[in-house]
């Protein structure tokens, strides 16, 4: 009798939902990188904080060098990835760290990939939130063929998008 109490027991335990996150902790949400020939090229968490949204992304296939990264506005990441629509920029400022005008909400330091094609990397976003890019048409994280140059405005000179990852929960 008690063996089956005990399996019971476990039965229902296991039927039971998952816990919500606690209240207070954090939210999170992922992006999956491909490349143009739709191979994975890497991964990111994203994380709200009390002062913005901090990015940790591994890299695996990118070509090595200075590279843009940037939030776009758009969770779309169809090659040649224009389908994430421009940099993520709720206040309409224009672009780069060094315009007296900007910066888009949605710029991010270059990143910089070692000749093996891999990169680790955290990026902070101060002006981001989960809720905000997890709108009704979504956001990405994109890599751009070239470093940014801080003050192009509307990509800071970047050339094209080599990789996307649509940001989901």
């Amino acid at each position: 009798m008690r063996y089956l109490l005990l399996i019971a027991v476990s039965v229902i335990a296991l039927a039971a939902p998952a816990p919500a996150p606690a209240e207070g902790a954090p939210q999170t949400a992922r992006a999956t990188f491909i490349n143009t020939k739709g191979e994975e090229a890497g991964t990111a968490l994203l994380t709200d904080t009390p002062h913005g949204l901090l990015i940790k992304a591994e890299f695996t296939k990118l070509p090595a060098g200075p590279h843009g990264f940037h939030l776009h506005a758009v969770g779309k990441c169809e090659p040649p990835f224009k389908t994430a629509g421009g940099h993520y920029n709720p206040t309409n400022k224009k672009h780069g760290f060094l315009n007296p005008q900007g910066i888009h909400a949605g710029d991010l330091p270059n990143i910089h990939v070692g000749a093996d094609g891999k990169l680790t990397v955290e990026a902070f976003a101060p002006q981001v939130t989960l809720a905000g890019l997890l709108d009704q048409d979504g956001s990405a994280l994109l890599v751009h063929d070239k470093a940014d140059d801080y003050k192009t405005d509307p990509a800071g000179d970047s050339s094209d998008r080599i990789a996307c990852g649509v940001i989901s929960r």
